[in-house]
């Protein structure tokens, strides 16, 4: 079905796949990913073989990267099919889809999902913000939340390489996470090849000063200038005065997702910015597409920063404190957020969640409604089989239908050696601690423990 609203020139597409056959009875959407609001097909396919009748919708905007809708003629913001990416078409196809299966199989389906990770995660809590009776359950896992501040904030790597006129190459960002995951491994009582609690690594990238490493065949010497940047990397954007504006990149995440590199024929190094934010600083905010990001000074980056909140966190933050009307709806929140995601800080997560436990008045009544995951050492939307994995939406369906919140979830994740290990995932606050004795690959070895900072 395609949509459109009246004076606007858009064109929404829903697509519903339905399975002829052994249809169990709930229905579920499925959210899209960087600038991309639905699903390709694969998505959609797991959902059917499942049993599920699943809806995406591609809200009248391109795929993945496409931005050509964004600036019209008059190099001005396209406010309707923001509008679609930013919340309404997730709502339509919620309306849509679910009229359709019941057209098809004469009743109404049973209970409501919505799954996506990064962009779709933010679509999920976008739906229990602003359309709290759509779904039954929402499984939005690394969600790009607060969207018009994290954006900005995760150009900053390459801000402050620009800035420092310092390119460390891969390896030599390699060598950082390495050194830092070695040394706070032990943070949970053993060595295992997994850090636990990323925020609570206190590792000095200055200790790596002087250090060998070698990157394709060639030596190179850490420098303090590497480590300088390294630092604020992981420290995340301030203002001039200090000032913390956002999260960094998680200690143990791939550096070069967000500080990645170039090298041109001449040996010249320049940033790599990668393209989400790269695209939303240039169309959304300078609305010139030529802008050239390599020039933002640090004084540019926080206007740039406080532009982007005041022109766009009504339409696309995603970040009200107060899903209260979600709850009494009776819906079903979980959230796994990897923590070495190198893409979204999981920071960013933890905020929100501390932001609605406070608007809720206890941890206790919002993991009545809303639990949160951290997966240690896991990338972004790594546990869907691309960095380890585990079934949310079983845990969710669970909740959802038979009443059982999940204390933890089960997952299989890849430690520091490459090797698999069975891991519960701890609803956060809790963090997990090796109990003494037992195999370090299995998760009876460890139990959930509050961190005396929480």
């Amino acid at each position: 079905m395609t949509i459109t609203h009246p004076g606007d020139n858009d064109h929404a597409k829903v697509q519903t796949w339905l399975p002829l056959t052994k249809w169990n009875g709930p229905f579920q959407a499925i959210g899209g990913s960087a600038c991309s609001a639905g699903d390709n097909g694969v998505g959609l396919g797991t959902a059917v073989k499942n049993g599920y009748a699943a809806t995406t919708t591609d809200a009248g905007i391109g795929d993945v990267l496409d931005t050509s809708w964004v600036l019209n003629s008059k190099h001005q913001v396209n406010a309707a099919l923001l509008k679609n990416f930013a919340s309404r078409s997730q709502h339509e196809a919620a309306v849509v889809g679910k009229e359709v299966v019941n057209g098809v199989y004469g009743k109404r389906a049973a209970f409501s999902y919505f799954t996506g990770c990064s962009t779709g995660g933010r679509e999920g809590y976008m739906e229990a913000q602003r359309y709290p009776d759509d779904y039954d359950g929402i499984l939005a896992d690394a969600p790009a939340v607060s969207w018009d501040e994290f954006e900005v904030a995760t150009l900053w790597p390459q801000v402050v390489m620009n800035n420092e006129k310092t390119y460390p190459t891969a390896c030599e960002f390699k060598a950082f996470t390495d050194a830092a995951v070695k040394a706070c491994d032990k943070l949970d009582g053993v060595r295992d090849g997994l850090v636990n609690d990323a925020s609570r690594c206190d590792f000095d990238p200055r200790r790596l000063i002087g250090t060998k490493v070698v990157c394709d065949g060639k030596e190179l010497t850490v420098t303090a200038a590497d480590a300088n940047v390294v630092r604020r990397i992981w420290d995340g954007p301030r203002t001039a005065s200090g000032k913390k504006l956002w999260s960094g990149v998680p200690v143990g995440a791939d550096l070069s997702g967000l500080a990645g590199t170039t090298t041109g024929a001449d040996g010249t190094v320049k940033g790599a910015p990668f393209r989400v934010p790269a695209l939303w600083t240039q169309l959304f905010l300078k609305k010139d597409p030529s802008f050239d990001v390599s020039k933002i000074t640090f004084s540019d980056f926080t206007r740039l920063f406080k532009q982007s909140e005041a022109e766009y966190d009504k339409v696309i933050g995603t970040d009200d404190p107060d899903p209260s009307a979600f709850r009494e709806s009776g819906g079903k929140l979980i959230t796994w957020h990897g923590g070495a995601g190198q893409f979204i800080p999981t920071g960013g997560t933890v905020q929100y969640r501390n932001q609605v436990v406070r608007e809720i008045g206890s941890a206790r009544k919002t993991d009545d409604f809303y639990r949160l995951f951290i997966a240690p050492d896991t990338a972004h939307c790594g546990l869907n089989g691309l960095d380890g994995s585990a079934d949310g939406l079983a845990a969710l369906t669970s909740w959802v239908e038979h009443g059982k919140a999940p204390q933890t979830l089960p997952a299989t994740l890849i430690n520091a050696d490459g090797k698999q290990v069975e891991h519960d995932l701890c609803g956060y606050p809790a963090v997990s601690r090796y109990k003494g004795d037992g195999d370090r690959a299995l998760a009876s070895s460890f139990r959930c423990v509050f961190p005396s900072r929480h």
